[in-house]
Order: C-alpha cells, then structure tokens, then sequence
C-alpha cells in the first residue's frame, strides 16, 4: 500500500524534528515535508502529493487557521491542527476552516500516530469532550455575527433553512445518528446503544454525511447545530 504521505508545518525547529522523529519510524507514514510557516505549506501542498498535514496555529508569514483554509477548499490535502494552547476559538476557527483534527503538542504518541491513520482513512478527530464547546462556540459566533450587523439576536438558535431541509432528507434511523454523533459517541457506542451491529452504524454514517453534504463527523457536529437538531448544552457524552 501507498504509504501516507505527511507534511509538518510548524515555526519551532524542534517541534519538527521530535514529530518527524516520532512518526517516521511507522512503516506506513512518510514525512514527505518540513516548512516553518503557513504560506510555506499552502505552497508545498499546491506543488507536491500531501496527504495529511500537522499544522501549527501560530505561525509567521500566514497562520495555521488561513493555511488551512485555503488547503481544504482547494483539496490538496487534510489537516490535523497542533497546539500547545486548548484555547475554544482555535478549536473552533480550526473547524470552520475544514480541518478534520485538533490535537494538543503533549498528546501521547501513539495518540498522534493514530490521529494520522484516522484522518488519512477518511475519519474526523474531535474528542467528545470537547463536542460541547464546538456547539456552544458555535452559537455564540452566530450571535455576535448577527449583532455585528445590527441583526436581533434571538433568544436561542435560530436553524438555518437550508440546513433543516437537508435535515429532512435523512431517513429516522440516519437523524436518530447524526443526534449520537453529535454528543461525541463512537461508531461501537452508538452501536451498543441501538442495539444493531457496528457496520449497519457505519453505513448510516456514510450515507447521512453524504446526504447533508457534509465532510465528516466533526462537520456533523456543526451540521447538528445549524439545522437546529440539537441545542447548545444537549451535546456531550452522558455520565
């Protein structure tokens, strides 16, 4: 198989070479890159085969957020965003920028390799701890938007028309996943909690992000919220 083939971004030399140290020794992963800036790796991206990037966030010249913009709209690769800060309006800024992973520079290893095989594969990386605060950003970004303009702002969210017809071309079974997704289950524990086998839970997964026209889980969550099926403080795993 074609290994993956990974892009590092990031301004500090040593981040660089501990993540290129750490990920080079897997069989199936090849840094085919290292730049120190955001410009850098839009460059790079446009001129050579990527399929993963780890990008920085605070980086000179263009920052990890607009990097990532300008990468995923032109799909020249997926990104994983890095940082030492687990601050909400990088995570959320991240995410409209189409990224398909957050992590934190003091994630275990093993956490990062497999992040790479995640979002390589096709799979988004959002911990459902952190499903709740997506949304919650979420509405309040919309809020100060509206305010911004001189709009009212509406006692709760408003869903978006488009996104609620979307919403409605899912079959019961699909909305009844998307709403599992949404508070930061996994495919096995929404499995177990249906009662049906983990592969019939893919399958809907598939089809419904293909339906409302959405990337992957993590475009789900926000999917989730714009069309109104859940509310800020519905997400989150349940204790």
């Amino acid at each position: 198989m074609q290994p993956i083939r990974l892009l590092l971004a990031d301004d500090q030399a040593l981040v660089r070479a501990g993540f290129a140290m750490m990920l080079s020794v897997e069989e199936d992963i090849e840094v085919v890159g290292q730049v120190t800036n955001g410009q850098e790796a839009v460059d790079f991206a446009a001129a050579n085969p990527v399929d993963v990037i780890l990008m920085d966030v605070q980086m000179p010249v263009l920052d990890g957020i607009r990097a990532t913009e300008q990468i995923v709209d032109a799909g020249w690769a997926k990104v994983i965003i890095l940082t030492t800060f687990e601050r909400d309006d990088y995570l959320f800024d991240a995410i409209r920028a189409g990224a398909s992973g957050f992590l934190l520079k003091n994630a275990d290893p093993d956490d990062l390799v497999s992040a790479v095989h995640a979002v390589a594969g096709g799979h988004a990386l959002l911990a459902p701890e952190v499903t709740v605060r997506v949304i919650e950003r979420f509405a309040r970004q919309l809020d100060a938007e509206k305010a911004a303009v001189g709009a009212p702002v509406p006692a709760g969210p408003q869903p978006d028309p488009a996104q609620q017809k979307l919403l409605q071309s899912l079959t019961t079974r699909e909305r009844e996943v998307l709403e599992l997704v949404a508070t930061g289950l996994s495919n096995a524990e929404i499995a177990a909690r249906m009662f049906v086998a983990e592969a019939t839970v893919k399958t809907h997964v598939s089809n419904l992000l293909a339906k409302v026209q959405v990337r992957d889980r993590v475009q789900a969550v926000v999917f989730a919220y714009e069309s109104g099926l859940i509310l800020p403080g519905e997400g989150g795993r349940e204790t």
